[in-house]
């Protein structure tokens, strides 16, 4: 079985001897090679620039060969940015918009969903530079974007917030204004993704970095229902994961939102979660990424830990940590992460 058959079988809910393993934000500022490209060009650039995002995303494939999957390099705001909404980083971290939507006129004057295609071209580029190079070695290729919600959020901040306060103002105050945002960016998203299947990728992971600033009993309207939306827009058992920070209350609504796998934050016991949710969806996940700053011991107990613990139980298990890889993980504790998983059943 290539690692491509093995994500995709786990993505369709098929147990494995051994779960396939791609990590949140492989690529990135731990690898040495990342840092002397970007003391070369810009992130923005790489991003832009098809060939080194293809680079870019190669780079932990290249140092990990036991990975079973590659994640897109790029940035889930490259969605307000084609309906005219520009970002930047801030000189102290964060992000920032180059102004926050704050009328309904702001909304209204965002480009329609119809541009996204174009304007993202260099995206589908660089799946396709991708989907060449990963054919041959059996890789699995995934796409990604940020939740309508998510993108929202930055959208009516104008950058970074800890509590996103403007965002649930605006769903309090005006929830005509809101719902146009949000069918706006749902449309734009749909758009997007459609692009990154036709390119070449074979699953689609959503973000919802922020749904867990949203009150529990709002989580349907502010952000699921426009997943939901998403979902059955594409092609039918096409494999789309979801992840949504903090959100553990909603985990029995996500799973059944039309979503194929259910990736999962490290605050969660993770078999548990598994008897609990229906077989027919995969789990990914959950490793606590702060593991990867120890030392390779500690990482390959705690590994084995969590394999053992969903062992023999049903539906897919796609091996991950339970958010994005730090800049400050250590190559050593990386390879045996990965030592640890691809041994795992052998």
């Amino acid at each position: 079985m290539t690692s491509r058959e093995r994500f995709l079988a786990a993505c369709n809910a098929q147990p494995l001897t051994r779960p396939p393993l791609w990590v949140m934000r492989q690529a990135g500022r731990y690898l040495p090679e990342y840092r002397a490209l970007k003391e070369r060009t810009s992130f923005l650039e790489m991003v832009r620039t098809p060939e080194l995002a293809a680079e870019v995303t190669l780079q932990p494939l290249r140092r990990f060969p036991g990975l079973d999957a590659a994640i897109l390099f790029s940035d889930i705001l490259v969605i307000p940015e084609a309906l005219g909404q520009a970002y930047a980083f801030r000189d102290g971290g964060g992000i920032t918009m180059e102004r926050r939507l704050a009328t309904r006129a702001d909304i209204d004057a965002l480009a329609p969903a119809s541009v996204v295609p174009e304007r993202l071209a260099y995206v589908g580029a660089a799946l396709r530079l991708l989907k060449r190079e990963l054919a041959p070695g059996g890789k699995a290729l995934l796409g990604f974007g940020g939740s309508p919600w998510t993108l929202a959020a930055y959208m009516i901040e104008g950058g970074s917030s800890d509590d996103f306060a403007r965002a649930k103002e605006l769903y309090y105050a005006d929830r005509g204004a809101f719902d146009a945002l949000l069918g706006k960016v749902t449309e734009a998203l749909v758009a997007y993704f459609k692009m990154q299947i036709d390119a070449g990728a074979d699953a689609i992971q959503i973000f919802d970095s922020w749904g867990g600033v949203v009150a529990a009993h709002d989580y349907e309207h502010v952000s699921l229902k426009w997943i939901r939306e998403i979902a059955a827009a594409l092609p039918r058992d096409f494999p789309v994961i979801l992840y949504a920070k903090g959100t553990a209350a909603q985990h029995g609504a996500q799973a059944k939102s039309g979503i194929r796998g259910l990736s999962v934050d490290w605050t969660m016991d993770l078999a548990a979660l598994r008897r609990g949710l229906p077989a027919n969806v995969a789990l990914q996940g959950n490793l606590d990424p702060v593991l990867m700053q120890t030392t390779p011991e500690i990482v390959r107990g705690e590994t084995l830990r969590l394999l053992h613990s969903m062992r023999g139980l049903p539906g897919g298990h796609i091996f991950n940590l339970g958010h994005g890889i730090t800049p400050q993980a250590k190559i050593e504790c990386m390879h045996a992460l990965v030592d640890t998983v691809t041994e795992f059943g052998a």
